[in-house]
């Protein structure tokens, strides 16, 4: 399946929609994505994962780039994570730096 990364904003909240494979080829569309969230000033970062079938370590570096770039203050949702890239989120301790959530409720 393709990658697509698909970005919206509301106010401060940017939601980046996952699809597909992330793996080397496909994160620096993914951080593309993530580098507008971050100079439209969002301080919410919701990660829809529903669709995302695949995370490479790729993928992994980007959410840490995505960390540092949104900074400390920022929250940064990964909602509807299928189990295999949950299970690459947990495996690597990343689990600790943001918000898992099955669905996403704005506040």
């Amino acid at each position: 399946m393709a990658f697509n990364a698909t970005l919206e904003t509301n106010n401060d909240t940017a939601t980046i929609t996952l699809s597909g494979e992330l793996d080397a080829s496909t994160a620096p569309q993914f951080k593309a994505e993530v580098e507008k969230a971050a100079t439209q000033g969002a301080k919410r970062l919701v990660l829809m994962m529903q669709d995302l079938e695949y995370m490479a370590s790729a993928g992994l570096r980007v959410l840490i780039f995505t960390k540092q770039k949104m900074g400390a203050s920022a929250d940064i949702y990964v909602v509807g994570a299928q189990e295999m890239v949950l299970d690459t989120i947990n495996k690597t301790g990343f689990n600790q730096g943001v918000i898992i959530q099955d669905e996403y409720s704005p506040l």
